[in-house]
């Protein structure tokens, strides 16, 4: 019997710990995308309009984005690893993709807005990429478009003034129309986001030559 309750106890711990696991992985990972021939993408509650502040200062929408692929990662400047990390990445992808990286816009979207200000983002970025764009908020602003992408975040007080934030990291590739068309781990290598990068932009060429074919065909 006492080899009984033993068992049972390792059982019952064993599922809190994995329910726990399954709980966080829910609140911070994005949905499933899967690209289907032509671009479909099974993503459409994820990602759509904003308003922010770019680290020039001018008030930017993502409108102004449109026509060209984004490359979109979520952190804030005083991350000490993953962002920096993930950061050196995407810029150096850009430098693989060669003249391609002129369709290509890399962005940081901080979750910091309380200390990463237009001037704090522009230094920030500056150090990875001349291309690269940083955008900020106000809080409001930025709890929206991280609910819009499902990113997590969250304030790690430390009770000395200095704080670490918990946030998932994503980079998210978007089409010229600002859809979602794919998504790596923070983890990825520069050669793994260029070739994402060039994969889906040879799905869009192919499925508008597609397009193209089929407006010439004569109609019967």
């Amino acid at each position: 019997m006492r080899y009984g309750r033993i068992s049972a106890a390792i059982l019952i711990v064993a599922g809190v710990l994995i329910g726990e696991w399954f709980y966080l992985q829910a609140k911070s990972e994005p949905p499933a995308i899967e690209a289907e021939p032509g671009l479909s993408v099974q993503a459409a509650a994820l990602g759509g309009p904003f308003s922010l502040t770019d680290h020039a200062g001018a008030q930017v929408s993502e409108q102004a984005f449109r026509g060209r692929y984004l490359v979109m990662v979520f952190g804030y400047t005083f991350c000490p690893d993953v962002c920096p990390t993930t950061l050196s990445a995407v810029a150096e992808a850009m430098d693989l993709l060669g003249p391609t990286a002129e369709k290509v816009q890399p962005l940081f979207v901080s979750v910091d807005p309380e200390r990463d200000t237009p001037a704090v983002m522009a230094d920030y970025v500056a150090a990875f990429h001349p291309r690269m764009i940083g955008l900020t908020g106000s809080p409001a602003q930025i709890k929206e478009i991280a609910q819009s992408y499902r990113v997590y975040y969250s304030k790690v007080e430390t009770g000395d003034g200095f704080y670490p934030l918990d946030h998932s990291a994503y980079i998210y590739v978007l089409g010229p129309d600002g859809a979602i068309l794919t998504y790596l781990k923070h983890d990825a290598t520069p050669q793994l986001i260029a070739t994402a990068i060039q994969s889906v932009m040879a799905r869009a060429a192919a499925s508008a030559a597609r397009s193209g074919d089929s407006a010439r065909r004569p109609k019967s």
